[in-house]
């Protein structure tokens, strides 16, 4: 039976690195390798070569780091997800590329299944943050304090919109969602499309801080 497989491109400097995550996904039916790049700049390049599905980047790379190249990508390819696989937890680090438009941050201890795992997540639209990472997040938000915007979320969202970004927020799954609303996942995949297409962003984790900054839910409703 046909397959229609996720395509990835890496974004990673270190040789040895690359070849295991390209061996590790080679393995999975439904993933297939499109391109890799050793610097930022290559793959900034090779993204709009090869229109990936997802991407899994590196944050630390020649010529162009993975932040930058992550605005640059996001710019061109807002469909497309990015998923970082760093060996860094650095807050300033977090927050540049959640901002950038990353829809995953993991740590490169995680087990190669947790990283198989990660890249259907952010490919059906799910956010992914190592639990260090989302911990960073929060108390990222908690200490600066959100700032109330003059906008309601009900100018923008439908209920049942904000309904579902607040569930997201919180860590559910779309399978989970679905569950919690009595609706189909295809619905709930709806919902969050429609979410994505009002704020012009591409991923759930850019509707969680939008969300957030927004004033529209509260780092004690995400509790």
């Amino acid at each position: 039976m046909f397959v229609d497989k996720i395509r990835i491109l890496l974004a990673e400097d270190h040789v040895i690195v690359r070849e295991g995550t390209r061996e590790l996904v080679q393995h999975e039916d439904d993933m297939e390798v499109v391109g890799e790049s050793g610097d930022g700049e290559e793959a900034v390049q090779f993204a709009i070569q090869t229109k990936p599905d997802v991407i899994i980047m590196d944050i630390t790379m020649p010529k162009l780091n993975g932040i930058e190249a992550t605005k640059r990508i996001k710019s061109l390819l807002p469909l497309t997800a990015i998923l970082i696989l760093t060996a860094y937890d650095n807050d300033q680090y977090v927050s540049a590329l959640l901002e950038a438009g990353a829809a995953g941050y993991l740590l490169k201890n995680v087990k190669g299944r947790e990283l198989i795992d990660a890249v259907r997540a952010v490919h059906a639209g799910e956010s992914v943050l190592h639990p260090k990472i989302a911990r960073k997040v929060l108390n990222r938000f908690a200490v600066s304090g959100v700032k109330q915007e003059p906008e309601s979320a009900t100018s923008i969202l439908s209920e049942r919109e904000l309904e579902v970004l607040k569930l997201a927020a919180k860590g559910l799954s779309n399978r989970e969602i679905a569950k919690k609303l009595f609706l189909s996942v295809r619905t709930v995949q709806a919902h969050l499309g429609n979410v994505f297409n009002k704020l012009d962003i591409g991923s759930r984790t850019e509707a969680i801080l939008y969300g957030l900054k927004k004033g529209w839910f509260s780092i004690d409703d995400l509790s």
